[in-house]
C-alpha cells in the first residue's frame, strides 16, 4: 500500500530539503516603476475627469418651471447663476414619455446680466413630458 512507504514525512518534503533561494536584488528598482507608472495613469484619469467638467467654465442652472403647452410646444423657467461679465450659453432639451429627445433650444445669456431667471418655449416634434438644462457653460 502506498502510504505504508511514505512513512511519517510530508509528500512534498520539509524545508530543509530544499536549497536556500538566492537573494533578489533591485526590488526596489521595480517599486519605483511601478509607482512612477501608476502616477502617470492617476494624473491623467484626473486630467480626462476635468476636462469632462469643461475646466471649471459650467455656470450652475436650476429648473424653476416647466409647462407642457400642447402637442407641438413646451416652456421652461430657469435660473442661470454666472458672474456678470461672462456670457453663458444653455441648451434646453425636452423629451418625451419614453426619454427621447423631442426638442431642443440653446439660449445665449449676454455678458453683463449677472444671474438671471429666463422663461423660454421651444417648438417640440411630440408631445413632451419633461423638460430639463442639458447645460449652462460660460463662454
Amino acid at each position: 500500500m502506498a502510504t505504508r512507504d511514505v512513512e511519517n514525512r510530508p509528500v512534498l518534503g520539509t524545508p530543509d530539503d530544499f536549497p536556500d533561494r538566492p537573494k533578489r536584488r533591485g526590488r526596489l528598482v521595480v517599486h519605483v516603476v511601478i509607482g512612477v507608472l501608476v502616477a502617470i495613469i492617476a494624473g491623467g484619469w484626473g486630467y480626462v475627469m476635468w476636462s469632462m467638467t469643461a475646466g471649471g467654465s459650467e455656470a450652475p442652472s436650476q429648473v424653476v418651471t416647466f409647462k407642457v403647452e400642447g402637442p407641438t410646444r413646451a416652456a421652461i423657467t430657469f435660473e442661470v447663476y454666472k458672474p456678470d461679465d461672462r456670457v453663458a450659453v444653455c441648451r434646453i432639451r425636452a423629451l418625451d414619455v419614453n426619454h427621447a429627445e423631442v426638442g431642443s433650444k440653446e439660449v445665449r445669456i449676454p455678458a453683463g446680466e449677472g444671474s438671471k431667471q429666463l422663461k423660454e418655449s421651444l417648438d417640440t416634434s411630440g408631445e413632451a413630458t419633461s423638460v430639463h438644462i442639458q447645460y449652462c457653460n460660460l463662454v
